[in-house]
Parts: structure tokens; sequence; C-alpha cells
């Protein structure tokens, strides 16, 4: 691969055939970011590891052709290449690394290409609906699409209203915030899956993304495509004044709109004795992942109140419960339970832990109050919260910005009276 330096459309396609019996298969592999300051994302490495992937395993089949676009400036250009691919017959598998923009004129996403800039994204990015039509028009149960993406301030705040539309092309990967200013991102989700992928590897599609993310450290916050992804453990601080519980599993992140799945009705009732002596994470994982949310309640609040008694309301060990509830009521979309935990594990790793505003906990645990706020429906739940939320906000500012005026443009909407 040449470069990053060299910019503009390098196209390259081959075909790699071992046998005829087989329909071909087709992958496209799109990396772009803009040049100089505009770039949120760096692909510069991962397109020669995607490059590297042998066509075949990208879609199971011997006889694939592969469609490399790196950093491609002309959007006709990349359309007409997509349109290409989309015409195979054949699986097509598509691979998108790169940072979306909103025209701020039409209001519509596009994907940055080569010489997009705030300005000029209307007539220099790829818009959205350009990839989700072309692709929509295929069979279907053909195309599979595996996507590391960075959302620009103003697409990460309209993504926390409406999902990203992949149209009826299942999607895996993740969606990350902006990295902040004079900052930019490393693809790790398509660093992974290169890696995966060039070790001969080739699991379904489903199994493949929960393998990547096993594999990765995903930015706080980023909203995942497809599946669910697994729990991964984190180490949580304790004072030497605090007994050790032993080791906590981390709580997981909060499931975005796109992961999450159907709850079954079906709930059963949980023993009259929890066991929190013994780790009770797995019990409550399964109990959650089958829709059993008041079970999954039932024994995090068992074992909050087993290590508030062993070791103290005021401790890490308790504080891990409270953020465990939080994400279950989360998982049960029951956000105004959910709000009110993350405030007060906030307050609590504030106030009592004496843990900076700047700790990564602390900020994970403002970042999912926040989220959750926004989700509420409930005008009156939304500005009893506000006061603990806005207090909290001016303390943990976080890393995205403009998270206060966010808050104050939400409670200007929701105590303005709709127009006569």
């Amino acid at each position: 691969m040449s470069p990053r330096s060299v910019r503009g459309s390098r196209y390259r396609a081959y075909v790699q055939i071992y046998g005829a019996d087989e329909r071909p298969g087709t992958a496209l592999l799109l990396a772009a970011a803009p040049a100089g300051k505009g770039a949120l994302v760096d692909t510069s490495r991962v397109i020669p590891a995607l490059a590297a992937v042998a066509p075949a395993a990208w879609t199971g089949i011997a006889a694939t052709t592969l469609i490399e676009l790196a950093d491609p400036a002309d959007p006709q250009a990349v359309l007409t290449r997509i349109r290409g691919a989309a015409a195979t017959e054949g699986p097509l598998t598509v691979a998108l690394v790169g940072q979306l923009q909103r025209d701020r004129k039409q209001g519509q996403i596009h994907l940055a290409l080569a010489r997009t800039a705030p300005a000029t994204v209307r007539y220099t990015g790829l818009p959205w609906a350009w990839l989700v039509q072309t692709l929509q028009q295929r069979r279907p149960h053909t195309t599979t699409v595996y996507a590391d993406l960075i959302a620009d301030a103003e697409v990460w705040q309209l993504l926390h209203d409406q999902p990203l539309s992949f149209g009826n092309v299942p999607a895996y990967g993740v969606i990350s915030p902006p990295p902040g200013r004079r900052r930019t991102a490393q693809p790790r989700y398509a660093h992974a899956l290169a890696q995966v992928l060039r070790s001969g590897h080739r699991p379904g599609d489903e199994e493949l993304h929960h393998e990547v993310l096993r594999r990765v450290d995903i930015a706080e916050g980023a909203l995942f495509l497809g599946a669910m992804p697994p729990a991964a453990p984190v180490n949580v601080p304790l004072p030497p004044s605090n007994p050790a519980p032993g080791p906590v599993p981390a709580v997981p992140a909060p499931l975005p709109q796109q992961a999450r799945r159907a709850a079954s009705p079906v709930h059963m009732p949980s023993e009259a004795v929890v066991p929190v002596e013994a780790d009770p994470h797995e019990r409550i994982a399964a109990a959650s992942k089958a829709g059993r949310h008041d079970e999954a309640a039932e024994l995090a609040a068992a074992a909050e109140r087993h290590a508030v008694q062993t070791y103290g309301a005021d401790t890490f060990a308790s504080v891990h419960w409270v953020e465990v509830r939080a994400f279950l009521a989360t998982v049960a979309q029951d956000p105004s339970t959910s709000c009110r935990l993350w405030l007060q594990a906030a307050e609590t790793r504030l106030d009592v832990l004496q843990q900076a505003p700047d700790a990564h906990d602390v900020e994970t645990s403002v970042d999912r109050a926040h989220h959750q706020w926004l989700q509420l429906r409930d005008a009156s739940a939304a500005r009893a919260f506000a006061p603990r939320l806005v207090a909290l906000r001016r303390r943990v500012p976080g890393r995205q910005p403009g998270a206060l005026e966010s808050i104050r443009k939400t409670l200007e909407r929701l105590t303005t009276p709709p127009a006569q």
C-alpha cells in the first residue's frame, strides 16, 4: 500500500479463485478520512492491515473479488464502485472505516472522504443514504457490513435520538464519539477484525463480531452495532481501608438502541435465599439476557445488601453493585431507575470515595446518567433529575464538548408549551 501522504482515490480489485463450483463473493473495503486537521480517525495503519486479509476470508468463499478504496476523494466515483459491488450475485462483505459528518444545510449524514471539510461536506462527502439505498437493492441475506466509524459532534448528538440506519442489511461494529480537540482516534475494531481474519479462523458473522470485541478496548460510550457485546473485566480500585471483595467484573456498557433485543415476557422468581456469598454475576447476566429483568434486579439488590453489611455502605464494593443495578435498568429499558442509580454512583464516587472528577469510573457514571436522562419521556422526571445532573456536569464535563448546553436545550424543550 502507498503511504497515507499519497492522497486521492486509490482503487484496486483482484480475484482469488480456487474453484468454479461456488457463486463468487465480493469484498468491498472502504477506508477514508479527510486530510489534515479535519481528520477524526487515523486510517493510515488500518488500510494495509485490511488489505493484507486474504480475499476469501472476508466472505468465506474461495472465489472472491476484493475491491479496495483507500482514501478516495470523489463521492461519485465511490458510488460507482459501491454499485458495481452491489450488482454482483454472490455474497458481499463491506468493511467501512472512517468518520461521519453532517451537512449543516440539509442535515444529512455523510461518510467523509479525503477532501471533505465541514463547509463542503455536502459536495465532498459520500451521502450515507446513497450507501444504504444501494445495498438495500440486493437480495436478502447476501450482504454483511462491518463498520468502525467515528461520529463528529453533530452526528453524535443525532445518534442519541435516532440510530444510524443500515436499512435491511446486517451490520456489525462500533460507532465512537469524537475523540476531542486536536486528537484522532485509532480504528481499533477494524484492526482487530483484520487480525482475526488473518489468523485463518473465519467464524460466523456474529461470532466474528464477538471475537473482535474480546480483543479490543473500545472507546468509552461507543455505540455497538449488531449483536450484544460481551462484558469485559475491569479493575475497580480499592483503598487499603476496604476489605477486598474479590474479583469485581465490569459493569457492562449501556446498550445502544441498535443493540437491544426484544425481552422475553417470562419471569422466573429467584430463590427465597439468594446465595450472595458465591459470585452472582453470571446468574445476573443470564437472567438479564433471558429477559427476566425482575429476577436480575433482585439478585443484584441482594448482592448490594451483602456488600453493605460486609464492607459498609460507602465503599467501592457497594458502589459497584449500584452500577450493576443501573446497567440492568438500562437493559430493562427503565431509564428513570437507571438515571437515578448512575447519579447515585457518581455522587458517591466523587463525594464519599473522593475520586477525581476525571477518573475513568467517575466520568463513566456521569456519562451514563446523562445518556439515560436523555432517554426519559416523562418531563416531570427529567426536570426532577436535572439539578443533580447539572451539578455533576459542572464538576465532570466529560470528554465531549457541550454537555451542559445539551441539558439546557433539553430542559427548554421540556418546559416550552407546544405551539397552538
